[in-house]
């Protein structure tokens, strides 16, 4: 099979098969997938570093197996993890139920503006690497460099983690068997998925969000039902437990710290802006899976919130900081209520959630270290991808990682991954600011080189202003940031150097890697210039006259329809 890659003038094409009218066993097959992929190469002598990274996302073969249905549930299922389920316990025992809500609610707000940014940028640029290339071809390599390599470090962290928080879900059930053992079993099924290629993460991440979104509508009904006296004891809770632990429980400082938390809990949801680059159709399926975030983050995290809230008070003993116990609100609140078997049931999902994270991660860590890898920010062994387009280099340094799994045996293992996740600990807000950038740049160079958004399929809904508010939003967040970890909830006053770096250090590994870049490669551009911006390279449709009559058409065909109708497809 053999499929073609517009880009600029140039052409670039994949070969899956060596040939395909001949018979080949199966186990020879399965071999030969494993060779790399036949890409006709480019001129690139006399390019520039930005030229070059530009072609190289461009004409990565990586397979366009996602379809519309799966990029609907990543999107969708994509907001649904540990930082809801179980991170969510801890920031209520902190900020109080209230502050959940407003900490959610504005940083969802960002979410909403950010992804619709992402939405404009990967449909009319599906390169592998999404913001990572977005950062090298709208601001510079060396912010590229940063951006990009922060984040797939981010997700090598995150896969360890993932894995022993699955095997801490399987010790509620039993406490006898070693941990370890349950860790291997989940580092081994998640190592076969993305195996399977971009369909695999696909089909997987489909069905198991499935799972999550039926559990977290079910959770929302049940909270209905019992806030209003439909439990077991037919006691009416309403708004019980924020008149007895009280609406905020650390005042303004501990709003601060859920604030930091529902940022880094809403992490995985650019990931849509990653299967741009392996959708069949990213002009047809991203519209409406981008339209999604702003469901997603107000049923799954605004509502379900507002229930534990009513449900789980602040000060429990149970919650995640208060003991050594680990438990889920989600779980507190079905126990609370006095429901049997539904705990167990919770559980479940929270283990599926879990599974469903660490998928995530080596598939968001692969794409992200071939993109730099192409890009020319990496060794080039990294931009390997074989005949069914895995990123193989990718997915091995993502299992290599991985095995610091195995280090839940040893007895100090929180203190370890909370220094490993402190390198990297900042870099979803880096990556969303990068993203509010490179959309306001990108929008600044098409007035400045007289083209308009008229040959885009799809313009943010929250246009500039939406991408320069969640900027604002993410600084505010960092300087917030700095704050409580320098001076954390229930400290005396006196800085703590410890916890400032495991909260902050992220930052000053964003700096060491631009400065870094910066001092290797002698590249001391601050920025492009805006008419030198390159706005072709990577695009699959260039008819642009065509591409206007189709969207007039499109324009024409949505006026006629009924009121709610086209409000309806406008949000969603």
């Amino acid at each position: 099979m053999s499929s073609l890659d517009k880009t600029d003038g140039t052409t670039s094409h994949m070969t899956t098969d060596t040939n395909s009218n001949s018979k080949v066993g199966t186990w020879q097959s399965f071999k030969d997938s494993f060779q790399r992929a036949d890409v006709e190469t480019v001129a690139t002598v006399g390019l520039t570093d930005i030229e070059k990274a530009n072609q190289g996302s461009a004409a990565a073969p990586l397979s366009r197996d996602l379809k519309n249905r799966h990029l609907q549930m990543i999107a969708i299922g994509g907001a649904v993890g540990t930082g809801l389920l179980v991170g969510s316990g801890g920031s209520l025992r902190t900020g109080g139920p209230a502050a959940l809500l407003i900490a959610w609610g504005l940083v969802g707000t960002m979410v909403f503006c950010t992804m619709h940014a992402l939405g404009e940028l990967a449909i009319a640029f599906p390169v592998s690497g999404a913001f990572s290339a977005y950062a090298t071809r709208f601001v510079d390599s060396s912010w590229g460099f940063a951006v990009g390599w922060n984040y797939a470090i981010m997700w090598l962290i995150v896969l360890p983690l993932e894995l022993v928080a699955a095997a801490m879900c399987i010790l509620f059930w039993n406490s006898e068997i070693n941990p370890v053992a349950w860790v291997t079993i989940f580092y081994l099924v998640i190592v076969i998925i993305n195996l399977f290629g971009v369909k695999g993460y696909g089909e997987a991440e489909f069905y198991l969000a499935i799972v999550k979104v039926i559990a977290i509508v079910g959770f929302i009904l049940f909270g209905v039902v019992i806030v209003c006296g439909g439990g077991p004891n037919h006691e009416i809770v309403g708004a019980k437990t924020w008149n007895e632990a009280g609406s905020f429980a650390s005042g303004f400082k501990g709003v601060c710290t859920v604030f930091v938390t529902a940022s880094y809990s809403l992490a995985g949801t650019e990931l849509i802006g990653l299967a741009a680059a392996e959708s069949e159709n990213p002009r047809k399926a991203l519209p409406r899976a981008i339209k999604q975030v702003f469901w997603r983050v107000f049923i799954f995290y605004f509502m379900s919130l507002t229930f534990i809230g009513l449900l789980v008070p602040s000060n429990s003993p149970d919650l995640l900081g208060s003991s050594n116990t680990s438990a889920s609100p989600f779980v507190l609140a079905i126990k609370y209520s006095g429901v049997e078997v539904l705990p167990s049931i919770f559980n479940a999902v929270i283990l599926i959630a879990v599974v469903s994270v660490g998928n995530a991660a080596v598939y968001g860590c692969s794409r992200t270290i071939q993109s730099l890898g192409a890009q020319g920010l990496g060794p080039s062994f990294l931009n390997y991808v074989d005949r069914k387009g895995r990123p193989l280099a990718g997915l091995a340094i993502s299992g290599i990682f991985g095995l610091l799994c195995f280090l839940s045996a040893y007895e100090n293992e929180g203190e370890v991954f909370a220094w490993l996740l402190s390198v990297s600990g900042l870099s979803t807000i880096f990556s969303w600011f990068s993203i509010g950038l490179c959309h306001i740049r990108f929008r600044m160079a098409l007035k400045v080189q007289g083209r308009s958004t008229s040959e885009l399929t799809f313009t943010a809904l929250t246009g500039i202003w939406g991408s320069l508010y969640s900027m604002i939003l993410l600084a505010v967040v960092l300087v917030v940031q700095f704050w409580v970890a320098l001076f954390p909830v229930h400290s005396d006053g006196t800085p703590q150097a410890k916890n400032f770096f495991q909260n902050y250090l992220g930052v000053f590994v964003i700096i060491i890697f631009y400065i870094g870049h910066k001092l290797y490669t002698r590249n001391w551009r601050i920025i492009i210039d805006l008419k030198d911006i390159d706005l072709d390279t990577g695009r699959r449709i260039t008819d642009f006259e065509g591409l206007r009559q189709e969207i007039a058409e499109e324009k024409e065909f949505f006026s006629k329809k009924p009121f709610y109708w086209r409000v309806y497809n406008t949000w969603c």
